[in-house]
């Protein structure tokens, strides 16, 4: 895969993709390249042809992590520990590929830059 950003999450809580999480993804200046859900196969397929969208600079993937986890039937507290997670990340060559893999529980994320 040339260019491009991808974004698979894992609900390690359960062991299972976070299928139906929200995930929106925008330039730094607040610009929206895309929004949807994650899929059964734990991707956000609204990246899938995007690329041109992508040029060097900095970006947001916001993460709904609490709403997801009160979807599945998990009490959460009123405040919960994570809500909307916001990622920040840098793409400087826009001819590599940048794969997050998000790592979620309701209690803690974990994200590394995979892809290149």
């Amino acid at each position: 895969m040339n260019g491009g950003v991808s974004i698979h999450v894992v609900d390690v809580a359960s062991g299972k993709v976070a299928q139906g999480l929200r995930v929106t993804v925008r330039r730094l200046n607040g610009e929206s390249v895309c929004s949807g859900h994650i899929a059964g196969n734990g991707l956000l397929i609204e990246l899938s042809d995007l690329a041109e969208r992508f040029s060097a600079g900095v970006y947001e993937v916001q993460l709904e992590v609490a709403a997801f986890y009160r979807e599945q039937g998990m009490a959460l507290p009123d405040v919960p520990f994570l809500d909307e997670l916001i990622y920040r990340f840098g793409l400087d060559d826009i001819r590599q590929h940048y794969h997050l893999p998000f790592k979620l529980t309701a209690w803690g994320v974990s994200c590394f830059r995979g892809g290149a």
